[in-house]
Order: structure tokens, then C-alpha cells, then sequence
């Protein structure tokens, strides 16, 4: 596993971003070729289990991931989000960090690990390359709403 980190810092207030991060629908959205499902009811939480489905026909596979660590952002505490991802193609986890900056807007952390079954050792920086790329992307979208 080759972990990857994303930073920004954003003019808007960590509970906006926060709200605009773990909209995991929206996450989907802003992924090429990617429709999320959440399959649990009721707010996020510790426990929430969503799935983001990747490719076109036959050529798709499944991420499911589930919420371990739920700390929304409050009274100029930092929020944390921490997903497991518990696929049988893409193993892993990722931390979103979201904290209010001196003056006013936010700084975003995301780190994430990922395994991808069947990968040679030798090949593992590239999903992380990948994933800089992409969530870097899709981070942007889901900042800018």
C-alpha cells in the first residue's frame, strides 16, 4: 500500500465543508464513471456503509467502505472522518481532516491508502499517483459545490 495526501485550504467555514465532504453521493458525482449508493438510513455516523461503483457494463467493480470515525468539525474542534474500504478489488482507507484557519475558511487533509488485489509490489505508486490525481479532482468539485 502506497498512502497519498491532498491539501487545500478554502474560504468556507469548516462545517460547510465538512457538510460538502461527506456527502458520499456527491462523491460519486464528481468521479469519472462512478455512481455511490449509501446503504445505511438516517444521518452519517459511525457505521454508515456506502458502496461507489466504478467502470461501465460487465467493467465495473464495487468499493464498499464504511465509516470507523465520525468528529464533525465544532466549536474550533477539527473534524474526522476515517472510511475503511472493505472490497474484495480495493482494499485500504482514507481520513478526511477538516480544521477552521486564523481568520476565517478551512483547511482540508485527505489521506488515503489503497491496496488493489492482484497488483505487483512493484506497481503500487501508481494507484497512488492515480488517486492524487482523481480525488485531487473530485476534491475541487465537491469544494467549489
Amino acid at each position: 500500500m502506497t498512502p497519498f495526501r491532498i491539501g487545500r485550504a478554502v474560504p468556507l467555514p469548516p462545517e460547510e465543508v465538512w457538510r460538502r465532504l461527506t456527502d458520499w453521493p456527491e462523491h460519486g458525482r464528481r468521479v469519472p464513471l462512478t455512481r455511490t449508493s449509501v446503504l445505511t438510513t438516517g444521518a452519517n455516523r459511525v457505521g454508515t456503509r456506502f458502496t461507489a461503483r466504478t467502470g461501465i457494463g460487465r467493467l465495473a467493480f464495487d468499493d464498499p467502505m464504511e465509516v470507523t470515525r465520525w468528529e464533525p468539525p465544532a466549536g474550533g474542534r477539527p473534524g474526522v472522518c476515517r472510511l475503511e474500504k472493505t472490497g474484495r478489488l480495493v482494499r485500504g482507507w482514507a481520513l478526511i481532516e477538516v480544521a477552521g484557519l486564523p481568520g476565517g475558511g478551512s483547511r482540508v487533509g485527505w489521506t488515503e491508502e489503497l491496496s488493489v488485489r492482484g497488483l505487483p509490489r512493484f506497481l503500487a505508486p501508481v494507484p497512488a499517483a492515480a488517486g492524487r490525481l482523481l480525488f485531487g479532482r473530485a476534491l475541487d468539485g465537491l469544494l467549489r459545490g
